[in-house]
């Protein structure tokens, strides 16, 4: 079983650039993380792009059009503040891989240490990988990622009210409800309301990935 004593973490840039280990889901698929590459860019960009009515509505407000957003010297852009941040220790920028193929995207971010020893966890999955459980097992990957590589002590995640299949996959993944936070987010051009849910390292027993595993909805 995966064991959070045995993922050894650098104390330079806790967690980066670190890929979690491979589970497997339905199919003997693999599922991994793994450190952002400038590479991704590409299929970074074709994927967000051809999932603009998926995406737009749930993340932050972009300037100018979506296609603008998501274009080379944007990308240039993502990926040079995001490698920076990641150097700092701030955010951990992770790419979905599954089949050896890239399929999204998971970030833990605003990371701190210290007395606070928290960040947050973000994600999307391209839509050609839905209904595959993909988003759960990232997230959970995340989490354990969070806990045992950058030594953190807690990690919270938002939700739209009108996005119950987001609030689904953090529940899964073991975030419990503590509150709901009026505007917080600019989503698509307004101020919305979003559920706050978190978790602590030891709020349930083992870790994220060996909780799905005893349900059955993955393999290690």
């Amino acid at each position: 079983m995966l064991s959070l004593i045995g993922w050894a973490r650098s104390y330079a840039h806790p967690g980066w650039p670190m890929a979690t280990p491979t589970v497997f889901i339905r199919g003997d698929k693999p599922v991994r993380l793994r450190p952002l590459k400038r590479s991704d860019g590409r299929d970074w960009a074709r994927m967000r792009i051809s999932d603009e009515a998926l995406l737009r509505p749930v993340e932050p407000t972009v300037q100018g059009t979506w296609q603008e957003a998501h274009s080379p010297e944007a990308w240039r852009s993502t990926w040079s503040n995001l490698r920076r941040c990641a150097n700092e220790g701030i955010v951990v920028p992770l790419a979905i891989e599954f089949d050896g193929h890239f399929a999204g995207q998971v970030t833990l971010g605003n990371i701190q240490h210290g007395a606070i020893s928290e960040c947050w966890i973000g994600y999307w999955v391209h839509s050609r990988y839905n209904g595959r459980g993909i988003g759960t097992v990232a997230c959970a990957l995340g989490v354990d990622h969070a806990f045992a590589r950058v030594g953190l002590h807690r990690v919270t995640a938002t939700y739209l009210p009108d996005n119950p299949a987001s609030g689904r996959i953090l529940a899964n993944a073991g975030f419990r409800e503590e509150g709901y936070l009026k505007e917080n987010l600019h989503i698509d051009g307004r101020w919305r309301d979003h559920y706050f849910v978190a978790q602590n390292i030891d709020d349930l027993p083992g870790s994220a990935v060996e909780r799905l595993a005893a349900q059955g909805r993955l393999w290690i």
